[in-house]
């Protein structure tokens, strides 16, 4: 089996969660979907999975963080161009989420942005030359 993540985040509102992931470019696994969650594929290895908080909880016994009030991580996801990173942006931020609330960041071969999904959800979007990097 080749290695994946499947990434769990609370969604408060599962079929907005879900409207939002796909603007952004991801495609629901209807499979492993139902009432209480969604599963987005962001590509073959990388899947975001929504819970609702109640379902979420069933997996933890620590509290759940209220994501709009407090970072616990950063999810960074690879984009193909600079121009990419500027779409989900833009996406991110037309279909509920908030765009940059941190500066974008240009060193040249690195292109950053970050974006917050509905939930409060932080993702960095990256482009990189990785041949450019000095």
């Amino acid at each position: 089996m080749s290695k994946m993540i499947f990434v769990n985040l609370p969604a408060k509102d599962i079929a907005a969660a879900t409207r939002f992931y796909e603007a952004i470019g991801c495609v629901k696994n209807e499979q492993f979907s139902d009432h209480q969650t969604a599963n987005m594929v962001w590509s073959e290895a990388i899947f975001l999975h929504l819970m609702t908080p109640a379902y979420f909880a069933t997996f933890t016994s620590k509290p759940l963080a209220d994501a709009h009030a407090a970072t616990g991580m950063l999810l960074a996801l690879t984009l193909d161009s600079r121009e990419a990173v500027d779409a989900i942006v833009e996406a991110a931020g037309a279909n509920g989420g908030k765009a940059d609330p941190t500066p974008a960041k240009d060193i040249g071969w690195m292109y950053n942005r970050t974006f917050e999904d509905p939930d409060g959800h932080v993702f960095e979007a990256v482009w990189a030359d990785m041949a450019a990097m000095g």
